[in-house]
């Protein structure tokens, strides 16, 4: 989501092999669509409908959801037609009132200059754009006509309304600020302050701030009640931690939003061998308003477990320069590797980890661990095959 095209100079797309899978130890088994892709979108598919009139009586929503080539294409129709239809208004009253036959001198049409449809719709457009290019006018001598000439008015603002509302809509749409709105392409998972931390990073490319900014984690997974309901999609909320201390952030510069895999959290028995073999997915969700435009805003992405790292920690961005702050975004999501546990949060917590007390909860590389266990297993076979040989010489 950090690379988009046109937002970041071709420098930065560094990020993207400082973000490259292939340091992630661990490859687990093929998952099913995601619930919400990296760029934000939801990956949910409507189907069977039934109610689609209620779709029309929100039509301005609905316009506004359409595609541009939908929207443009409805736009010119609407035009088209409304012209079309005034034409045809245009065209019988002149019919009515003979003006397209033969012109006597003390004879006043009800439009002048109206021969034919085509001239009849050229005066339907003047009418309803306001060209008046002076050929055509109503005269006092139809109040039909007059009539006439109102309504079309009225109903040409009210197009005019609506379409430029639908423009201005699309193209100032919340989305588009999200697009500004960056996330770390992997989360890791790492000590910090003696406990287990699921963290990534949050940045801004804009100097327009985001208002009220608030960011919010969920869990989502397949789960199965203790009835038998199976559960497709479980959203279960955890606890958010950033530096300021609660889910409202100040993004000014880049932040590393954590969560404290404690007691409350469903990653509490997970190791690292564990997390990647499960099915589920880390949303999170940024929520703000647009300084300039006062427009709430939302920006999305999702973490999967091939995308969590575990053992990593985010490398420092913001340095000081001159009596400011830079912020080098080429490094917005590299991480560098730290020896820490592999266990879950729930075994360390207990003290059920391996390594020397000097290090506290930090552990032995895995295949040091496996090694020094079949050898162990191995010595013990060896003694008690020894014992079992001297009872038997007694």
């Amino acid at each position: 989501m950090l690379a988009r095209k046109g937002l970041i100079p071709e420098e930065f797309l560094l990020t993207r092999l400082a973000e490259d899978s292939s340091h992630t130890l661990y490859r687990p088994k093929a998952r099913k669509a995601r619930f919400v892709a990296k760029n934000g979108a939801c990956n949910v598919a409507h189907k069977n409908i039934r109610e689609q009139g209620r779709f029309l009586q929100d039509v301005f929503t609905t316009m506004v959801d359409l595609k541009w080539h939908h929207s443009l294409l409805i736009f010119t129709m609407t035009f088209i037609c409304s012209w079309m239809l005034f034409a045809m208004a245009w065209w019988l009253i002149a019919f009515a009132h003979g003006d397209l036959g033969p012109r006597r001198s003390s004879f006043v049409p009800c439009v002048t200059n109206i021969q034919s449809f085509t001239s009849a719709f050229l005066f339907s457009i003047e009418v309803q754009v306001t060209i008046g290019f002076g050929g055509r006018m109503v005269t006092e001598q139809c109040p039909l006509a007059i009539t006439v000439l109102i309504i079309q008015n009225i109903s040409g603002l009210i197009i005019n309304a609506v379409m430029l509302g639908c423009i201005f809509m699309k193209t100032a749409q919340a989305n588009r600020r999200a697009e500004t709105l960056i996330f770390s392409k992997h989360a890791v998972i790492a000590c910090r302050d003696g406990k287990y931390r699921l963290m990534f990073r949050v940045g801004d490319l804009r100097k327009s701030m985001i208002i009220s900014a608030s960011i919010k984690i969920q869990i989502v997974k397949k789960t199965t009640t203790p009835e038998g309901e199976i559960i497709p999609i479980s959203q279960v909320d955890i606890q958010v931690e950033n530096p300021v201390g609660t889910n409202s952030i100040f993004l000014v510069s880049p932040l590393i939003v954590s969560h404290t895999i404690d007691e409350k959290s469903p990653l509490y028995t997970y190791s690292a061998y564990d997390l990647c073999n499960q099915d589920l997915e880390v949303v999170a969700i940024l929520e703000g308003v647009v300084e300039t435009t006062g427009i709430t805003t939302q920006a999305r992405t999702s973490y999967l477990p091939e995308e969590i790292v575990w053992g990593h920690r985010f490398v420092p961005i913001v340095t000081e320069e001159e009596g400011s702050y830079s912020v080098d975004y080429s490094k917005f999501g590299n991480t560098v590797k730290v020896h820490g546990p592999l266990c879950s949060a729930k075994d360390l917590a207990n003290g059920k980890y391996h390594g020397h007390p000097k290090n506290g909860p930090y552990t032995k590389p895995l295949k040091k661990r496996r090694m020094e266990t079949q050898e162990s297993e191995k010595a013990g076979k060896e003694h008690v095959t020894e014992n079992q040989s001297n009872d038997s010489d007694n």
